[in-house]
Order: C-alpha cells, then sequence, then structure tokens
C-alpha cells in the first residue's frame, strides 16, 4: 500500500506525455510529472518517489526530497499567513499548512517552527503541528543510564534546551553541560544521563565515565596528528579554549589525555601533547 506523505517504491504502468503513471495501489494511479521522469524509463520499472497532494488536490509524485516526511519533527520557515493558518517552505511546490488549531503559538511570517507533520485523516491533506506534546509518548521511558539515543533540539528553557529523544519522549540538556551550539530543529546524537524520581529525562551530548573517555580518545588523537603530531593544549589551557577546539569541556580533556598517556600513545608536557611515533 503507498503511503501519501512519504517515500514509496511503485512500478510504472503507463508513459504519456505528461508523465509517467505509477501504480499506487489503494490510490489509484499516480502522475510522476513528465519533467521527473528518469532518462529511459520504461513501462514495468520501479521508481522510489514521495507522495503528496497538490495544490489541485491531486496525488501526484516527485522525486524531490522533501524537508521532512509524514512522522517527522522538523524546523520548517513560515513564508505565508493568512485566514487559513500558516504555511511553511517543507522543499516542495504546494507549501504546507499549519491549521490555526494546531499551532502552539500564533506563527510569524519569516521564522522558523519545530512542528511534526502528519496526514490528517478527516481532509486527507498533508499538515503539520507545533502543538508537539500530544505527539510525545505518554508512557514512561525504559532507557537505562548511559544509553546513546538520537536528539532533536527544542525550545529553550531556563535550565537549558528540551530534545525529543528517538522521536518518542521529552528530555532536557542543561546550558552547563552544553559545549557546541544548538538551534531548534537540530539533529544530534547524544545519551541518557538520568531518568528522574518524577519519570523526567536528563540528557548529555556526551558520554559519562570511562566510556566518555573512550568516546573521545581517537578524536583526540586525530587532532593531535593532524597538526603535526603536537597539540599546544596542557593542564593549564584555559577552558574556554579547549572548549573552542576540541568542544570538550576541560574535565573530559584531561582525562582523556591521561588515559591516552598511560596507553604510551601521547607524552604530556608542560607546552601541550605529543604523538609518540
Amino acid at each position: 500500500m503507498a503511503d501519501i506523505g512519504k517515500f514509496n517504491t511503485l512500478e510504472v504502468i503507463a508513459i504519456t506525455d505528461t508523465g509517467a503513471y505509477l501504480n499506487a495501489g489503494e490510490l489509484g494511479e499516480v502522475l510522476l510529472p513528465n519533467r521527473q521522469v528518469p532518462e529511459n524509463c520504461k513501462v514495468n520499472d520501479k521508481l522510489t518517489i514521495f507522495l503528496y497532494v497538490d495544490s489541485a488536490e491531486r496525488v501526484i509524485a516527485t522525486t524531490t526530497t522533501p524537508l521532512g516526511q509524514v512522522g517527522e519533527f522538523v524546523s520548517l520557515k513560515v513564508i505565508q499567513t493568512n485566514k487559513m493558518g500558516a504555511f511553511l517552505d517543507w522543499g516542495l511546490p504546494k507549501d504546507l499548512l499549519v491549521p490555526f488549531n494546531q499551532q502552539h503559538t500564533a506563527m510569524e511570517e519569516g521564522k522558523y517552527y519545530l512542528v511534526r507533520i502528519f496526514l490528517d485523516l478527516t481532509t486527507e491533506r498533508l499538515v503539520a503541528s507545533s502543538k508537539l506534546d500530544k505527539f510525545i509518548d505518554i508512557w514512561p521511558a525504559e532507557y537505562n543510564k548511559g544509553d546513546k539515543v538520537e536528539l532533536i533540539i527544542g525550545n529553550k528553557t531556563d535550565l537549558g534546551f528540551k530534545a525529543i529523544i528517538n522521536n518518542q519522549h521529552w528530555g532536557l540538556l542543561y546550558d552547563n553541560e552544553i559545549f557546541q551550539p544548538l538551534r531548534i530543529g537540530k539533529k544530534i546524537t547524544g545519551y541518557i544521563k538520568q531518568i528522574r524520581g518524577d519519570e523526567r529525562i536528563d540528557l548529555s551530548l556526551t558520554r559519562t565515565g570511562e566510556r566518555k573517555v573512550m568516546d573521545f580518545s581517537e578524536k583526540l588523537l586525530a587532532q593531535i596528528t593532524d597538526n603535526d603530531g603536537f597539540l599546544p593544549l596542557h593542564d593549564k589551557s584555559a577552558p574556554e579554549m579547549i572548549q573552542r577546539i576540541l568542544g570538550v569541556s576541560k574535565k573530559t580533556f584531561k582525562s582523556t589525555a591521561g588515559n591516552l598517556m598511560k596507553k604510551g600513545l601521547i607524552t604530556i608536557g608542560k607546552d601541550g601533547l605529543r604523538l609518540v611515533k
């Protein structure tokens, strides 16, 4: 069965002057416009395409990759607002509508918002919503401390940044543990720091403990190697300099450097780190 708002692999059943017609199962025959039909395409070929509803309310195929698809959280720019709602640029000819009743706060033209794309079963239209909580799992999360997870950065709070974990749960990244620029909608790898008694989840962008040291070792060795075997960072280097050059805290830098020295891979001098040849 073919799905609107997602990528599908469909069979070509006819080729005409207007384009290739594809078998979309219950959706019937859908057109891939002529300008997007691959060269030498023929009947019975299978094409991977994206299905959406065009301005004439017809299901149509495209080889263009949109900025998001049904079921995904993505940050998109508002390019127009009118009496129907806000329209987002998602990379396709027909913009994506966020009806007024799906706006967490009134959207403004020119601004970016984190939204969830979904198919409105009542109208059979592709729309988006910035009311994200209703798409987040209400059941308690089953994560373990140190688990590697995929994050989508959400709104800024007084404590840090909210983040969506594995498209399912909310978590929090604390300001004093963030050592890289973040923006709403950014996709990044993170780790479970802890699940608190109230079942809220604290996150980290780096591993903790020994696994954290091992995780950063390869990057530090590569940095030293790329700098002709010497890196002018040491115990007296300012934390801000270490963060700017390596993207980690001074504590992580010192732990990793000490671990590499014990293994005989580097030496630590007053002027910096040297690769053992």
